[in-house]
């Protein structure tokens, strides 16, 4: 069992990108998803540092993918999808139609937000090119087990949610501008503001959920790290690590060590995560 860094789900700062990319060449994870997957207004602000970060990752020996979007509507989305596959690298795929794009048979990957709930959907994307899975975080261990003897007889690698808020849904609102009075096609990029998301509560005060832009997260970090013993014996392949600000990778650093038998993750973890939240 290794490691994938995940798509970074918010909109950084350019040089925030170029530093978090810069400090992965030194983490042991051995492999990262890049690009953007919730916004593609976003993208414009920060797509000149993909190239040299995948640079960067691939000379330190990670193997480097691409990320579609999460939900394509726009014609430029539909261009931009287009342009992935003429990158070189392997694209991950997280909106099916993304799969008009890439030819019959050229190897892909899917993301967490492709519902492979049961065998027959794995196996069929197994058919078309898929050669690395991360499987919906909210699926039980037996179904994640059930998935990954699936995944080793069509030879597809099944990755795990590991590490970060859960992403739950996308929409075609923004309810970061919403919530400034903003329409989206004018929300000055407020998300912005919230480098980790916006937390929302219930309207009795209770904490309830995570926004970011037009998708909406899980308000907990999601962590598999009383469970990796686990998934190691159900045929897990990886464990998928998603960005956050702060302590990432400290936190990536805690995940191998886990791998490797070094003791009390979940202690470990909530150390590094003090004053994040």
């Amino acid at each position: 069992m290794d490691l994938t860094v995940g798509p970074n789900a918010f909109f950084w700062p350019a040089e925030t990108v170029r530093a978090f990319y810069a400090a992965l060449t030194d983490v042991p994870v051995a492999r990262v998803v890049i690009g953007e997957w919730v916004c593609s207004k976003r993208l414009p602000f920060w797509q000149d540092e993909i190239p040299g970060a995948v640079e960067a990752l691939q000379m330190a020996g990670k193997e480097v993918a691409v990320t579609s979007l999460a939900l394509i509507t726009l014609r430029r989305e539909r261009r931009q999808t287009a342009d992935l596959a003429e990158m070189g690298l392997p694209v991950e795929i997280n909106d099916l139609s993304a799969l008009h794009h890439i030819p019959e048979g050229a190897p892909f990957w899917v993301g967490p937000v492709v519902n492979v709930y049961n065998e027959g959907t794995l196996e069929w994307l197994a058919r078309r090119g898929a050669t690395r899975i991360c499987l919906p975080p909210e699926l039980p261990l037996a179904s994640v087990a059930a998935l990954a003897r699936a995944g080793h007889a069509a030879g597809v690698a099944v990755e795990v949610w590991g590490h970060g808020r859960a992403p739950l849904a996308i929409s075609g609102r923004c309810y970061h501008a919403r919530l400034h009075d903003r329409a989206k096609d004018s929300c000055q990029f407020v998300c912005g503001d919230d480098p980790d998301g916006r937390d929302v509560d219930t309207l009795d005060g209770r904490a309830f959920l995570t926004v970011n832009g037009v998708q909406t997260l899980g308000r907990a970090v999601t962590t598999v790290a009383g469970q990796i013993e686990a998934l190691r014996d159900a045929g897990v392949a990886s464990l998928r690590l998603s960005p956050q600000i702060g302590a990432f990778p400290e936190i990536a650093r805690a995940y191998a060590a886990a791998l490797d038998g070094a003791p009390d993750l979940p202690g470990t973890l909530a150390r590094l995560m003090s004053g994040i939240e």
